[in-house]
């Protein structure tokens, strides 16, 4: 039995999903939608989630790959009683959201760049959502929600 942990809990599952995508499992075995499927090869960013605290596109990241693993979904990151993580609350506040279909990739994405870089430049938040695609906002209002959190949690 090989085991991954999502969001703090421990799920376990057979070798007969090894090959089976991460973005696939979490959204049809573990009933968890927030992460998006874009594109499924990688393109988009709107599948990202954050595997041992590093954002990695989950379409292309088969189980097997994150057996003995700790995931983080968009779901895992509001706090236990529902607040929306600081983060969430600066993308809806900077106008960051607008269809919405990319903003779980985009938000799980920050995370990672503000684990990294706590005060990034506004290039550096720019070049760090390179891979991940927006139709609707145009980036600055992303841009923006980033920024907009650096200076509430400063």
């Amino acid at each position: 039995m090989n085991e991954i942990t999502v969001n703090g809990r421990i799920y376990h599952f057979d070798d007969s999903l090894l090959d089976k995508k991460l973005l696939n499992y979490i959204r049809e075995d573990l009933e968890l939608t927030g992460t998006k499927n874009g594109c499924g090869v990688g393109a988009c960013g709107a599948c990202t989630v954050l595997i041992d605290g590093v954002a990695k596109k989950s379409c292309v990241v088969p189980l097997g790959k994150a057996v003995g693993k700790s995931v983080v979904t968009i779901e895992g990151v509001e706090s236990a009683d529902g607040t929306l993580h600081p983060l969430q609350q600066a993308f809806i506040d900077a106008g960051a959201i607008q269809c919405g279909f990319c903003t779980p990739g985009m938000i799980m994405k920050g995370l990672d760049l503000l684990e990294k870089n706590p005060h990034p430049s506004r290039e550096e938040i720019r070049k760090a959502f390179s891979g991940n695609l927006c139709r609707c906002t145009g980036y600055q209002q992303i841009i923006d929600a980033v920024e907009l959190y650096i200076v509430r949690t400063d």
